[in-house]
């Protein structure tokens, strides 16, 4: 019988490259929110990863890049302070995007970390097999990588491969969690992320990366229903009126998304009431930040 491994696992790259998508693979369910908006990840969200003969904590960290405000400042900051408490790091890029700026950012960051750093190429369904070689030549010149690893988060291309080659990569350890949690956030958290997806979903680009939305309340009533009183924060009286809709439309629509989801992550019904409110300039402001639930004292 051999040793049973466990380890912690950063994933980092520029914002948009998949990272909440591949975490989500490794859950099987969604907990972390995806959108094409960059930087929709704003906290470390943890999933974990049990096998028979390992489990992996996995941090999905917020995309990294120039902060132009202090909510951008604390989620640079938790990229960071991830990478001092794992045991390897993902970093992953985009097959289908060139080498920029940014990715040149994190390396040299990630140059003066110990930690085994494998350069995870995502998003191989989206160009041609014949390209591969060069984008691993064009990274490879820049940073000695522990493996790189094609895959496709989507489609699940050559999963199975990154999973194995990151359990050999764990040093041996106890299993930190039980079999059948998959994060180690409250579920609060992720049904305030889950209602924060739907808004970027249906408002696009009229409604930016201004939104917070905090939990008031989740209550089970006596029909085993499970009543959600959740506030959606914005910045502006006109993105309020977005938000709302005609007649309450949009408002309407955005309950009726999440909840859907919220439902298939807690297996009940699920009644949702949500509010909107302005709070003016809240991404500046370190105590609104704070009561939203992005606090960068705890790192």
């Amino acid at each position: 019988m051999s040793e049973h491994k466990s380890g912690f696992v950063a994933i980092v790259g520029r914002p948009n490259v998949g990272k909440s998508t591949l975490l989500n693979r490794i859950v099987g369910q969604k907990i972390a929110i995806m959108s094409d908006k960059a930087q929709t990840t704003r906290n470390k969200i943890q999933g974990v990863y049990t096998a028979p003969e390992a489990q992996i904590i996995f941090i999905d960290t917020p995309g990294i890049h120039k902060p132009k405000h202090r909510l951008g400042d604390f989620m640079v900051e938790t990229a960071y302070s991830a990478l001092k408490e794992v045991d390897a790091v993902l970093f992953m890029i985009s097959a289908d995007e060139k080498r920029g700026r940014g990715d040149d950012f994190i390396m040299e960051r990630l140059k003066t970390n110990k930690t085994p750093v494998f350069l995870v190429i995502n998003k191989i369904d989206k160009v041609h097999p014949d390209d591969l070689l060069g984008i691993i030549e064009d990274y490879t010149s820049q940073m000695a990588f522990t493996e790189v690893v094609p895959i496709s988060a989507t489609e699940g291309n050559n999963f199975e491969t990154l999973m194995t080659t990151l359990i050999e990569q764990m040093p041996v350890g106890p299993q930190y969690f039980p079999d059948d949690q998959i994060t180690d956030h409250p579920e609060y958290f992720i049904v305030s992320e889950l209602v924060r997806e739907k808004v970027l979903l249906l408002t696009r680009d009229e409604v930016p990366h201004s939104v917070a939305v905090v939990v008031d309340s989740m209550k089970r009533n006596e029909n085993d229903k499970v009543h959600i009183q959740a506030t959606i924060i914005v910045e502006r009286n006109s993105q309020k009126g977005i938000i709302i809709g005609k007649g309450g439309k949009m408002l309407k629509d955005i309950g009726t998304k999440a909840r859907r989801d919220i439902e298939q992550l807690l297996g009940d019904k699920v009644f949702l009431e949500l509010w909107v409110k302005v709070q003016k300039d809240w991404r500046d402001k370190k105590t609104y930040l704070q009561d939203y639930g992005y606090r960068p004292d705890d790192y």
